[in-house]
């Protein structure tokens, strides 16, 4: 992977198209947030059901910690020590940002920040988030590899980038809604980050 590859991977999402992409820990689907068509494509293209939510991935923390800057401090604080690393955060979304990948609940959102170090280093040049979800049919195993990728998802996408064989666990999800009120916050699925890992990070209250 190179800064042209991405370059090229990065406008193919702009043009409306979806991208197949390796993160921190396993393959991903990404579109444009904005495009009501490119994420329905998606859906479809992973047999996900529609009214599932989805993560909104920004490739450098600073970027995705302006975008979420109405959050509480504590939540604020919370995310820096979460990103970049292998967790999708659920926050409060009181702009209701990025509705396409909130499904039912426009108040809550999942952002992710990957750790771009290695092989997938090239993927920083990102200017833009994306929505993302993995790279595998709605239930199916994550792709640790390119070649794990169904042949169908491949064949659906737009560009896709190859890091080579990833860790294979999808990401930790942790709803930090309630966090900035009582410090608590909540393991949705416990993924590439162990809940005792997650505990020594935000606290176990």
């Amino acid at each position: 992977m190179t800064p042209d590859d991405v370059e090229r991977f990065e406008a193919a999402i702009a043009a409306g198209g979806i991208g197949l992409f390796p993160a921190d820990t396993v393959y991903g689907l990404a579109v444009d947030p904005e495009s009501e068509r490119a994420v329905r494509r998606l859906y479809e293209l992973k047999g996900r059901p529609p009214q599932r939510p989805a993560a909104v991935m920004f490739f450098e923390p600073q970027a995705a910690l302006a975008a979420m800057e109405d959050l509480p401090q504590r939540t604020i604080e919370a995310l820096r020590r979460l990103f970049p690393g292998r967790v999708t955060a659920l926050v409060p979304n009181s702009r209701r940002l990025f509705p396409l990948a909130c499904g039912p609940d426009p108040d809550r959102l999942g952002v992710r920040v990957p750790e771009l170090t290695g092989p997938i280093a090239p993927l920083s040049a990102m200017t833009r988030p994306v929505t993302q979800s993995s790279a595998n049919p709605s239930g199916g195993p994550e792709a640790r590899r390119l070649a794990d990728v169904d042949p169908a998802i491949r064949a659906g996408v737009d560009a896709e980038l190859d890091g080579g064989e990833l860790p294979g666990v999808p990401s930790t999800v942790v709803d930090l809604t309630a966090y900035a009120e009582r410090g608590e916050y909540r393991v949705v699925r416990e993924g590439a980050v162990s809940a005792s890992d997650l505990a020594a990070i935000l606290g176990t209250a």
